[in-house]
């Protein structure tokens, strides 16, 4: 069994496609079927004619990613699905193969027949070097370092991650394998040490008073209620000098690595109406389960929706107007780094 790596756009413009039918897919949509091609060659060819204005270098890239997709990955090998916009990487197995779409929206076209076996599971629950590997900058390759295989298999059956082996060479491997030791996303490793950092820092009623400093940060007035039961309302803000004023909220913090399903997202909605609050913010550290992003939109004037992922962005654009005390416990530092392209 392997572990493949299979990204469903740079923006995630095809994951729910992936999701909600039961696939793996990929860009290069004016590529025409890939069991067109018996070799790689002829692959190549084809992707010089259809993308001329890319480089040598590049054309050899995707084709290795894609004759790995076409040809390499088989029926029970597991695919992860880092998802964009969430804080989690849905984890299935292969069961069919190569297939090219014709009828099919967001020019999704070449697809692998997928059983998603855990369609959120929380970026929390994989170790580092695990998200460092899934943070690859290819579309498709294989995620074999440090034993990963065993490991993410173990984090799909909810069981203890055995031993981390040595890795095996490099030169054992294939282009389309050594894609995880050469082109990481730094950008998105980077989130994931912090997104780490502060899950270990900020546990329980420290992850409400982070949320706080925020909403103070952006002009409202707070109170937020003490360690213990709270009711199912860990924060009320509102704006004005004393609060009373339009935008007023009811903030819920899930500090837990579990995502939150449907249910919870609701009980907030009853409660809002019972404290005459306009609007509530629910937080989640652990994401929130895909029942919860299929109303994610008619939710949208009614709550808010923050994973660690949302915390994370918008602590970076108010991290400089912080308390001094959690800008102490929270080091940080602006860089900047190449943007790669992604297919």
């Amino acid at each position: 069994m392997t572990v493949w790596l299979v990204r469903a756009g740079k923006h995630g413009e095809r994951q729910d496609f992936a999701l909600e039918n039961g696939y793996a897919v990929i860009g290069w949509g004016e590529l025409p079927d890939l069991s067109l091609y018996g070799s790689p060659e002829e692959l190549k060819a084809a992707l010089e004619e259809s993308y001329p204005q890319e480089s040598s270098k590049t054309i050899s890239h995707w084709q290795g990613q894609l004759w790995a997709f076409k040809t390499k990955i088989m029926n029970d090998d597991i695919v992860a699905l880092p998802l964009k916009g969430q804080n989690t990487i849905a984890l299935g197995k292969i069961i069919g193969g190569y297939e090219y779409l014709t009828n099919s929206p967001n020019e999704v076209k070449h697809v692998r027949r997928v059983k998603w076996l855990v369609p959120d599971m929380p970026r929390e629950r994989f170790d580092q070097d695990l998200l460092y590997s899934l943070g690859a900058f290819s579309t498709v390759c294989s995620i074999t370092r440090n034993n990963a295989e065993e490991r993410i298999k173990a984090l799909i059956e909810g069981k203890p991650s055995p031993i981390i082996l040595p890795d095996k060479p490099k030169e054992m491997q294939s282009e389309a394998e050594t894609a995880e030791y050469t082109l990481p996303n730094l950008e998105e490793s980077s989130l994931d040490q912090i997104q780490k950092f502060i899950g270990r820092k900020f546990k329980g009623h420290k992850l409400a008073g982070l949320i706080e400093a925020i909403l103070q940060a952006q002009g409202y007035k707070t109170e937020m209620a003490p360690p213990g039961p709270d009711g199912g309302v860990d924060i009320i803000a509102g704006q004005g000098p004393l609060g009373f004023e339009s935008p007023r909220i009811l903030v819920q913090v899930k500090s837990s690595d579990g995502p939150e399903d449907i249910k919870t997202i609701r009980e907030l909605q009853g409660i809002i109406k019972k404290y005459g609050a306009d609007h509530g913010l629910f937080v989640s550290w652990g994401g929130f389960k895909r029942s919860v992003h299929k109303e994610k939109d008619q939710l949208f004037f009614n709550i808010r929706l923050w994973d660690a992922g949302d915390i994370v962005n918008t602590l970076f654009h108010y991290y400089e107007t912080l308390p001094e005390d959690i800008r102490a416990d929270l080091p940080l530092k602006r860089i900047w780094v190449l943007v790669q392209e992604e297919q």
